[in-house]
């Protein structure tokens, strides 16, 4: 094992379990600390796959640009390895607009998992992000429930407002292709307005944080 998510096989191929982020052990990386259960989900994924025969299934992109595999992994017992490792609390959803196939299937075992505070949604580093601390998480990968103030297009591009001044409050930022991609499968942006929802993504800043949103499954909606 590499970590809770990235393997190599006895052919040497390197893959990395794709739809989910375990958490981080430095690899290597200067002045990188492991983050919390990152041994143990490494060790989880190894008592999972160690000594048997998987097989990797494809749902879109098959290869990133180190050249891992990125695949969903099965056992020869029909085990499924992204499910088991996000139903003991040693992994979160982390989906790409390329590689969507399962995704809403791991959002429920995952939303399962944390009502129970199992694993990693029983730490404070994990927990959900609301409006008021988001700031504080700029360069790193959260999950923010809040609010849609308002929807807006301009210049070709959508945005997401969660406050009413769009220089300072949290924002998600959609390009003209996703837009676009929202539209195709009719959901279009406006129908987010008012709503109550759960978003993920790498949090950044500009005229305040903000999440972009390369692809529909980035947004849960909390209510009705």
């Amino acid at each position: 094992m590499i970590d809770g998510d990235t393997l190599l096989l006895d052919d040497g191929r390197e893959v990395r379990l794709v739809g989910l982020q375990a958490p981080k052990l430095p690899l290597g990386r200067p002045d990188f600390r492991a983050w919390p259960l990152a041994h143990e989900a490494k060790a989880a994924l190894e008592a999972l796959v160690l000594g048997k025969a998987i097989t990797l299934a494809y749902g879109g992109r098959q290869l990133d640009r180190h050249g891992r595999a990125l695949a969903h992994l099965y056992r020869d017992d029909g085990t499924w390895i992204q499910g088991e490792l996000l139903e003991l609390g040693m992994a979160r959803v982390y989906s790409f607009a390329d590689n969507r196939a399962l995704v809403a299937e791991m959002l429920a075992i995952e939303q399962a998992t944390r009502a129970v505070g199992r694993g990693i949604w029983g730490l404070d580093w994990y927990a959900i992000r609301g409006l008021d601390s988001i700031e504080d998480d700029r360069d790193s990968f959260q999950l923010v429930e809040g609010r849609i103030l308002d929807a807006a297009r301009a210049g070709g591009r959508g945005y997401l407002n969660f406050g009413a001044d769009r220089m300072t409050d949290f924002t998600l930022s959609l390009d003209p292709a996703t837009l676009r991609l929202f539209d195709a499968e009719g959901l279009p942006i406006e129908q987010l307005e008012g709503r109550r929802i759960r978003v993920r993504g790498w949090v950044d800043y500009f005229n305040g944080p903000m999440i972009e949103i390369t692809h529909p499954e980035q947004i849960e909606v909390l209510d009705e």
